[in-house]
C-alpha cells in the first residue's frame, strides 16, 4: 500500500516592491547626506547650470534641490520613482561606458521608500509641469501644475516610517557636516555649474560658475589661493588634471583630499598612497597633503559598479595607474621648484666663472699632484687607506669614560610592584643617571638598570596634571600678545565650534571671527609658541574619526592629545636637576608604567640579564 507524504508548501516568495525599496534604501540612503548626493547628481545629469540646495534641521526635516535642467514629462516623472528605471542604460554594453553620475535607477525609489517626497518638474517645450506626491513608495497625487523649466524635489521627514533608522542619526552638527562634504564634492567636480546652499534659512554658500581654482578658493577658503600647484599630464592611459597643495599647506586632518574619476568622486587608499609617496621627504609622516585631482580614463578600463554609493571603483591595471599618478605629481612638484630634481646643466653664472673658463696653469697642476688626495687616488690600491696622522693617535681622548658610583639605600628586586617607590627614585640624578641620545634616561637600581622613555614619561606626567586641572576646573590660560587667526574649511569650522567648550576647559581662549575663521586669544600656559594650529588640526581630526560613543570619551582623548603635544620639551632634561625632577614626577603619578594610550614608559634590565648578555 502506497503512503503519500504530506505536501510541504513552497516557502520562497518574491519581496513586495515596498520591502525591496526599503532594502535598497538601506544601501543607498544611509543618512540625509546620501539623499543630497543622489539629488545633486541627478540635477547635474539633467544638464543644470544652476542648482540650489535647501536644508532644514540638517536634512531631518527638509531637503530640497532645485535645478534649471531639462525637466521631465509627466510619464518620465512617474517612472523615475520605479526601481531600476533609468535613462542611462539600454543594453549591457552601456554599463561599461557610463560617464554620467547616476545610472542604477535606485536613488529616487530608495528615497521615496523612506520619506515624504514632492516633485515639480517641467520640460522647456511643455506648457505645464507635473506635480507628484509620494509617501513610502505610495503615489498619493499626480497632477498638472505651473512650474519653471527644470525640476524641484522636496524630501520631508526622512526615515519617518523607519523609526529605528532615524534613531541612529547623529546630532544636527554632525549630519550637516556630512551634507557639506557631499555638497563640496559635487561642487568641486562641476565648477562650471553655479551652486547655492541654505541651512535653516541662512545662506551658507553662493558659488558662481567659474574655473576649478576659483571654486577651490570659494569652497575651502582664501588660505588655499597661494598654496595651489597645478598638475596637468596627458598620457595614453589617462589624463591627470587638478591642483595639489604645497608642502606647507599639509595638515594633520583628513578630508581635504579629493579624487575624481571621469568627474565622479571616489575613495581609493591605493591612489592616495601614490600621492603620499610623491610627497616623501617634503611633509611630516603624520601630515596629509591637500589635493583635488581629476583622472580621465576610458570607462571600459574602470568599473564604477562596485558599490551602491559608487564611491569605490576597480581599475583594469591598478599598478599602472599608481605609477602614472605618482610620476605626474613628482613632475608637478619639481616643475615649481618644490621637490628636488636633477639638473646636469650649469647655469650661465657658473659657466662665466674664471675657474671654469681659464685653463689650469702648470704651477697649479704641480701643486695639485703633490697633494695628499691626488697621491691617494692616483696610486694603485691606495684609495681605501687612511694616512697615519699624529692627530689620530690620541683618538681615545675624544671619549670620556664615566665611572658610575655604586648606589646605596635602594630597594631590592623583591619590590617590582613598587618600582616607583620613593626610596628607589630619589638617588641623586647627577650621580647615577645617564641621558642616551636625548631620548632615554638610564638609571641604576640595586636590581639592575631602569630605562625610561623621556617623551612618554612627560606624556604621562602631563596627562595626570591636565586631568587634575580638568576635574578641578582651574586650568590656567595665557593670553597671546598677538592673537592667531585660523581660517578653516566649512566642515572643519562646524567641528571646531562643537569642541570650543572642551578646549576652553583646558586653557584655550578661541572665538569665532566670521563664518569659518577663528581667533586664538589664549592658550595653556606651557604650550610652545606656534603650536596653536597643530592642536586645532588634531582636535578636528579626532572629531572626524570619532566613534559612535566618542562623545563620552572625547575629554579623555582631548587630554591625551594635549599631553602628547606638551611632552615634546627636550630642554627640560638636559641638566641633571631636570632629569631627577622628571623621575620624581613620573613615579608620583597614579599609573607611571604606561602612557594614556597604553605604551610602556619604562622597562627594567636585571643584573642577571646583563650578566647573560656579556657571557
Amino acid at each position: 500500500m502506497l503512503k503519500f507524504l504530506p505536501q510541504v508548501p513552497d516557502i520562497i516568495q518574491l519581496l513586495s516592491d515596498h520591502i525591496a525599496n526599503q532594502i535598497a534604501a538601506g544601501e543607498v540612503i544611509q543618512r540625509p547626506a546620501s539623499a543630497v548626493k543622489e539629488l545633486l547628481e541627478n540635477a547635474i545629469d539633467a544638464g543644470a547650470t544652476e542648482v540650489q540646495l535647501v536644508v532644514k534641521e540638517a536634512g531631518k526635516e527638509l531637503l530640497q534641490v532645485i535645478d534649471n535642467g531639462s525637466g521631465m514629462s509627466p510619464t518620465d516623472a512617474r517612472m523615475s520613482f520605479e526601481r531600476h528605471a533609468t535613462s542611462k542604460i539600454r543594453n549591457i554594453n552601456d554599463l561599461f561606458t557610463i560617464r554620467t553620475m547616476g545610472f542604477r535607477g535606485e536613488a529616487l525609489a530608495s528615497i521615496a521608500a523612506v520619506a515624504q517626497v514632492e516633485m515639480k518638474t517641467k520640460k522647456a517645450d511643455d506648457e505645464t509641469g507635473s506635480r507628484l506626491v509620494i509617501e513610502g513608495t505610495e503615489v498619493k497625487l499626480q497632477e498638472a501644475c505651473a512650474a519653471p523649466t527644470g525640476t524641484s524635489i522636496m524630501v520631508k521627514n526622512l526615515f519617518f516610517n523607519v523609526p529605528a533608522r532615524r534613531h541612529f542619526l547623529k546630532s544636527n552638527t554632525t549630519e550637516f557636516r556630512h551634507i557639506i562634504d557631499e555638497f563640496t564634492r559635487v561642487a568641486l567636480a562641476h565648477p562650471q555649474v553655479a551652486f547655492r546652499l541654505w541651512h535653516n534659512g541662512t545662506e551658507q554658500y553662493h558659488l558662481e560658475s567659474g574655473n576649478l581654482k576659483q571654486r577651490i578658493v570659494d569652497l575651502l577658503g582664501n588660505s588655499y589661493a597661494k598654496n595651489l600647484v597645478p598638475v596637468s599630464e596627458q598620457t595614453d592611459l589617462l589624463n591627470i588634471n587638478g591642483f595639489i597643495g604645497k608642502p606647507e599647506a599639509a595638515t594633520r586632518t583628513r578630508g581635504m583630499q579629493f579624487f575624481f574619476i571621469n568627474n565622479r568622486y571616489i575613495r581609493s587608499p591605493y591612489l592616495h598612497h601614490a600621492v603620499i609617496n610623491a610627497y616623501d621627504g617634503l611633509i611630516e609622516k603624520d601630515a596629509f597633503p591637500f589635493y583635488v585631482l581629476f583622472l580621465e580614463i576610458d570607462p571600459a578600463r574602470v568599473d564604477v559598479n562596485v558599490h551602491p554609493t559608487k564611491q569605490e571603483v576597480k581599475f583594469e591595471d591598478d599598478r599602472l595607474m599608481y605609477a602614472y599618478l605618482n610620476a605626474a605629481l613628482k613632475h608637478g612638484l619639481a616643475r615649481y621648484n618644490i621637490a628636488p630634481s636633477l639638473d646636469f646643466t650649469l647655469s650661465p653664472e657658473i659657466q662665466s666663472l674664471p675657474s671654469v673658463q681659464l685653463p689650469m696653469t702648470e704651477r697649479q697642476r704641480e701643486e695639485t699632484q703633490q697633494g695628499y688626495l691626488s697621491n691617494t687616488f692616483s696610486q694603485k690600491g691606495q684609495a681605501h687607506f687612511v694616512e697615519r696622522n699624529d692627530s689620530l693617535k690620541h683618538w681615545k681622548e675624544l671619549y670620556a669614560i664615566a665611572a658610575t658610583p655604586s648606589v646605596t639605600n635602594v630597594p631590592s628586586e623583591d619590590q617590582p610592584a613598587t618600582l616607583h617607590s620613593e626610596s628607589e627614585t630619589t638617588a641623586s640624578a647627577n650621580k647615577n643617571t645617564l641621558l642616551v641620545q636625548g631620548a632615554m634616561l638610564v638609571t641604576t637600581v640595586k636590581s639592575g638598570l631602569m630605562i625610561i622613555h623621556i617623551r612618554r614619561a612627560q606624556e604621562r606626567i602631563w596627562y595626570e596634571r591636565l586631568l587634575e586641572e580638568w576635574n578641578s576646573g582651574t586650568t590656567p590660560s595665557q593670553q597671546l600678545l598677538f592673537p592667531v587667526s585660523c581660517e578653516l574649511a566649512p566642515q572643519d569650522g562646524i567641528l571646531l565650534n562643537e569642541a570650543l567648550p572642551d578646549l576652553a576647559r583646558i586653557g584655550f581662549d578661541i572665538a569665532p571671527f566670521g563664518q569659518n575663521t577663528f581667533v586664538v586669544q589664549g592658550v595653556p600656559t606651557d604650550l610652545p609658541s606656534g603650536e596653536e594650529r597643530n592642536v586645532i588640526d588634531e582636535v578636528i581630526d579626532q572629531l572626524k574619526n570619532e566613534s559612535t560613543d566618542g562623545t563620552a570619551k572625547r575629554s579623555e582623548q582631548l587630554l591625551a592629545q594635549m599631553a602628547r603635544r606638551l611632552s615634546r620639551n627636550k630642554h627640560a632634561i638636559q641638566q641633571p636637576e631636570g632629569q631627577q625632577a622628571l623621575i620624581d614626577e613620573l613615579f608620583a603619578c597614579g599609573q607611571p608604567e604606561y602612557t594614556p594610550d597604553g605604551k610602556k614608559v619604562f622597562t627594567m634590565i636585571r643584573k642577571e640579564d646583563l650578566d647573560n648578555m656579556l657571557g
